[in-house]
């Protein structure tokens, strides 16, 4: 008769884990305390609940730390998990369904942001809507912006995150022919590309000739473009993990999703920006303005 116990099945049951209810707290924390930030920011009285004063952005970086637990616990146990032979066919799958479903969520975020900027550039010089025309001047760029140069250092950016795909790729196909040495190589150099890629677009923020809240152009190119530095921050977090592990020898022909998930993910972010360069930097520039 078989034990009661033995595991019959490719699924993998996880032990309780706190890590579902610490994320909804430090996600709860960051909504309410970036809401009552933003409210005193615009003259608002300050917001007491039971006596706790929640002035200021001290609950927002609360739950921003909570957050960062959360993840660090929460991935180390995966990491755990992989490494005891958890991760069965059946699980990988299921992992590489998740993060395909995320990368869609983020490809849907994204749209969001390009929808703001063509629904204000191709309707800039509509007289039906008055708002509208006010904040655009009647074309796009708005007669008072004078937009980046593409071909200086958005350009450079966009060799050296294509670059960066380049060295992600090679790193990949040499971890396949267990070529360690020239897998942390490419994965080494890719982490370098993408602090870079950083490094000038904050410059080029640091320089930009127009400011955030000084058009609606200025809102959406500084959030697209903000959001997806953010995204290539994250990459590389996700890439110097994966290089820290490849070092320690954690990855195997047989178990390696987390390398493959942070190159599909980077790989996303190179995408998106080729979109981001045409639209908000190619298109915008003298001699492509559009005016209706």
């Amino acid at each position: 008769m078989a034990h009661v116990d033995t595991k019959n099945h490719d699924y993998h049951i996880i032990d309780p884990s706190p890590w579902p209810l610490l994320s909804s707290i430090g996600i709860f924390l960051i909504a309410i305390g970036g809401i009552t930030y933003m409210h005193s920011l615009n003259g608002g009285l300050g917001i007491s609940v039971l006596g706790l004063d929640l002035y200021g952005p001290w609950l927002f970086f609360l739950g921003l730390t909570v957050i960062f637990y959360t993840m660090y616990g929460w991935w180390g146990d995966t990491i755990k998990e992989a490494g005891s032979g958890d991760h069965t066919p059946v699980v990988s799958l299921h992992l590489r369904y998740g993060m395909i479903l995320f990368i869609a969520s983020e490809v849907m975020f994204f749209v969001a942001w390009f929808w703001a900027f063509f629904d204000a550039a191709l309707f800039a010089g509509d007289p039906h809507q008055f708002a509208r025309f006010e904040y655009t001047g009647g074309q796009w760029p708005p007669t008072s912006i004078e937009g980046l140069e593409p071909l200086h250092l958005p350009l450079f950016n966009t060799v050296t995150l294509l670059l960066s795909g380049t060295t992600l790729t090679w790193s990949h196909h040499a971890f396949l022919q267990e070529d360690r040495k020239s897998t942390i190589y490419g994965l080494f150099l890719t982490v370098i590309l993408g602090i870079i890629f950083l490094s000038v677009q904050i410059l080029e923020y640091v320089n930009a000739p127009f400011s955030f809240s000084e058009s609606l152009y200025g809102a959406t190119f500084f959030m697209a473009t903000g959001f997806h530095g953010f995204h290539v921050l994250v990459g590389t977090i996700f890439l110097i993990v994966c290089l820290v592990r490849a070092k320690m020898g954690h990855f195997s022909q047989k178990n390696h999703f987390g390398f493959e998930a942070a190159s599909w993910y980077w790989h996303f972010v190179d995408v998106v920006w080729l979109f981001l360069f045409f639209s908000f930097y190619i298109w915008p520039s003298k001699g492509l303005i559009f005016s209706p």
